[in-house]
């Protein structure tokens, strides 16, 4: 009778007990189509690591992504629950319509407009670290950061990574490692295994409470051999051999992490380029000089893969308005542009894209938007790349991943499709801590 009272007594405090904060690691891989993981067998993957996750742990079905479809805006809705009209990373290059940046892109943490999991977790009293995820220069509350940037390829890159990295975090790693940090343009899948080895060592230094690491090497490969290639497959699993060592790194530092293993975007084969560049400077929006260099313009592309921002210099001019509207109905109607759809400012803000934009072009599947650097090669050719993402994201090819396991989380659960803004509300119910500017509930009770 008295083992009997001791068990209900147990279970009543189990039932009354709240769920422990748990530690997390959130792994991205670029690009990871969640079917590639989903149906690995059937599609000739050898997967063993990231199959636990759907054997062991939840998953969704796909994860419905934000506008555009590409790196850093999904990145930083990961990060922070929010979409890119209200993180303010709505592209993954500045806006720069005098092309003096040398293409520079979204590096810093100081334009995100709300707090980041990183800066939660770090409110709470918990240690924070980060490996080569996108928007991470200078972020707060990043205790060990190993931020991405670039310039210009040369070896300098190196220098700068490890100029903005937290003071002496390279040279200590690179001591455990055996081996120099990776430059921040090099995305080979040789540079993806070297940045796993630093993560390695820095989990198993550090011990951190909440920790990103971001490997790039998939979204490179399907950009230049297009997705599903054999090509494609042998990085995966390659990648999926670095998972296996995170994961169990992670289980050493910390025995009751949970995991969770995203991507920011899906992928799309293309075989078209449409360059509105040309379509601008041929319509008098956009003045060039002689040796092509802007020297007035009325109206801008603001190109994201797929899909392609169009910003007025004087938004509230209607007639410069009716021009552009004009102009763009006109190359819808030519189907050699592949032009699907162009929004306007209250479509935009529905779908919480860049609130910069007067109008947003989605281009069909196959098609791919140029840059400035290809205007003077005509409004239409055959890209550079084979596989392309950024198209508006209720294109099916762009569903991202979201997978996660640990304790607590049931086993085999199939969560179905989810908002991608739901995962950093959920991330952060498991580690308990605040993350008020989301915009969507977690999902944080389907894991159980």
């Amino acid at each position: 009778m008295r083992r009997g009272l001791i068990a209900l007594a147990a279970a009543a405090a189990a039932i009354a007990a709240p769920t422990r904060a748990e530690p997390v690691l959130m792994i991205s891989i670029d690009g990871l189509r969640p079917a590639d993981v989903i149906e690995a067998d059937a599609r000739g993957l050898r997967l063993p690591n990231l199959r636990r996750f759907v054997t062991d742990g939840a998953y969704a079905q796909g994860v419905i992504g934000v506008l555009p479809t590409v790196t850093y805006p999904s990145h930083t809705t990961l990060i922070t629950g929010t979409s890119p009209a209200r993180h303010g990373i709505v592209g993954n290059t500045t806006f720069d319509p005098m092309q003096i940046n040398y293409g520079g892109w979204y590096w810093y943490a100081s334009d995100i407009k709300v707090p980041t999991l990183w800066s939660a977790a770090a409110a709470s009293g918990r240690s924070v670290a980060s490996v080569h995820w996108p928007v991470s220069v200078g972020a707060p509350g990043v205790t060990w950061n190993l931020p991405q940037i670039w310039r210009t390829g040369h070896d300098d890159d190196a220098k700068l990574v490890a100029a903005l990295s937290t003071p002496g975090l390279i040279d200590t790693l690179t001591a455990k490692v055996g081996a120099p940090y990776p430059a921040g343009i090099d995305e080979g899948i040789g540079s993806d295994e070297l940045r796993g080895r630093f993560a390695i060592g820095l989990i198993d230094m550090h011990h951190p409470y909440f920790a990103t690491v971001y490997l790039t090497s998939l979204d490179h490969e399907q950009h230049a051999e297009g997705p599903g290639t054999a090509k494609a497959h042998a990085v995966l699993e390659r990648i999926d051999a670095i998972v296996g060592q995170l994961v169990a790194a992670e289980r050493v530092a910390n025995a009751d992490a949970v995991i969770a293993i995203v991507s920011d975007h899906g992928f799309e084969a293309i075989s078209h380029e449409t360059n509105l560049f040309r379509a601008f400077i041929d319509a008098g929006l956009i003045k060039v000089d002689a040796n092509s260099k802007v020297t007035a313009w009325e109206a801008m592309p603001w190109p994201s893969g797929g899909s392609v921002a169009i910003v007025l210099k004087r938004p509230d001019d209607a007639a410069l308005t009716k021009r552009v509207g004009e102009l763009l109905v006109k190359l819808k109607a030519d189907p050699a542009t592949g032009i699907s759809e162009i929004a306007d400012r209250a479509v935009i803000a529905r779908i919480g894209g860049n609130p910069q934009a007067s109008f947003y072009i989605d281009l069909k599947p196959g098609f791919n938007a140029g840059a400035f650097s290809t205007a003077s090669k005509g409004l239409t050719r055959l890209p550079d790349y084979k596989g392309m993402h950024g198209y508006f994201p209720q294109a099916a090819n762009m569903r991202s991943t979201f997978m996660i396991m640990g304790p607590g989380i049931a086993r085999g659960r199939n969560l179905g499709e989810i908002d991608m803004r739901t995962i950093a509300p959920t991330l952060a119910a498991i580690m308990k801590i605040s993350l008020p500017a989301t915009e969507v509930p977690d999902v944080a009770d389907q894991l159980k």
